[in-house]
């Protein structure tokens, strides 16, 4: 029989302690960590629904992906020499950290739409105001014009 936890949060270790035969009585055999080359594949497949403006920016993104898993795991290491202290990375987390940039990625792509809206709004408001006062101000030259006249005659 096989069972499969993934020790990252709690759910191992409460289960751990609930169940402590499933330590004691046991193997655990911890997976090894992904082939940069499967991280890559793993990125490209659930990086290619995600609509970029270029090609060469989701081949940027999709490179990244791995190389930012390895540098965790890097980091974990040096975490465990100098703390004595654990950091897991396993394919879940992997698969997390697309979704959180799929997230938010979407949710910056929304402000970015928003935020043009709200610019080509202004814009037009401000063309169409311009448009306003410039005849606004024809009127106030042919206004300004009558009261001179209508002064003069009051004057005489």
């Amino acid at each position: 029989m096989a069972l499969c936890f993934s020790p990252v949060g709690d759910a191992f270790r409460n289960r751990a302690k609930k169940f402590p035969a499933l330590v004691n009585c046991s193997v655990i055999d911890w997976f090894h960590p992904w082939p940069e080359d499967a991280l890559f594949s793993v990125a490209e497949k659930f990086l290619a629904e995600v609509e970029m403006a270029s090609d060469e920016i989701r081949a940027g993104i999709t490179k990244f992906m791995p190389f930012s898993f390895k540098i965790v795991n890097e980091y974990s290491q040096k975490i465990l020499d100098q703390e004595r202290r654990f950091v897991y990375t396993t394919p879940k987390s992997f698969l997390e950290l697309i979704k959180l940039f799929k997230v938010m990625f979407n949710k910056k792509e929304g402000e970015l739409a928003k935020n043009l809206d709200t610019y080509e709004t202004g814009v037009l408001k401000l063309t169409e105001t311009s448009e306003v006062v410039g005849k606004l101000e024809e009127e106030l030259k042919i206004m300004s014009v009558e009261v001179e006249a209508k002064k003069k005659s009051a004057d005489e």
